[in-house]
């Protein structure tokens, strides 16, 4: 695809902390029952500019992510924890690059599914249920269960 000055389009991606960011916004969101409208007017925002944020289109400001760790009741660096690192590692790190778990993870959380899952097993009160829940999830997944 080209614009008519000859020069092709690049769609811009999403910078990686800026799709966590969204995705934790998202997350947190879904988890207190909110809709992206409600969230929207608290913010003084449309649900489009709300769901541009959750995905990491748009970049949140740093006193417009401080009104959403308001509205949605947890600390700013909530919507951090578990991002991407971008830099290079420093010299003398451990060499253990662990962050490719906790996104995967941070990215199921935000979603629908991985929502109602957490609420689900959240409401089991009896430990041993909870982890015959995980070793039937783990068995359903062909996975061996780790003791």
């Amino acid at each position: 695809m080209q614009e008519e000055s000859g020069s092709p389009v690049v769609k811009k991606t999403p910078n990686p902390v800026d799709r966590h960011v969204g995705s934790r916004v998202r997350m947190r969101r879904i988890l207190l029952g909110m809709s992206q409208e409600k969230l929207g007017e608290q913010l003084q925002l449309t649900f489009q500019q709300i769901q541009k944020y959750e995905k990491g289109m748009n970049r949140i400001g740093a006193s417009r992510l401080q009104q959403i760790s308001r509205i949605l009741g947890v600390p700013v660096e909530y919507f951090f924890e578990g991002a991407p690192q971008l830099s290079e590692k420093p010299p003398g790190g451990n060499g253990f690059d662990d962050q490719g778990d906790a996104t995967y993870v941070a990215d199921f959380l935000a979603t629908n599914e991985g929502v109602q899952l957490n609420r689900a097993f959240l409401k089991i009160k009896d430990a041993k249920l909870r982890r015959r829940v995980v070793e039937l999830v783990t068995a359903i997944a062909g996975d061996e269960i780790a003791a």
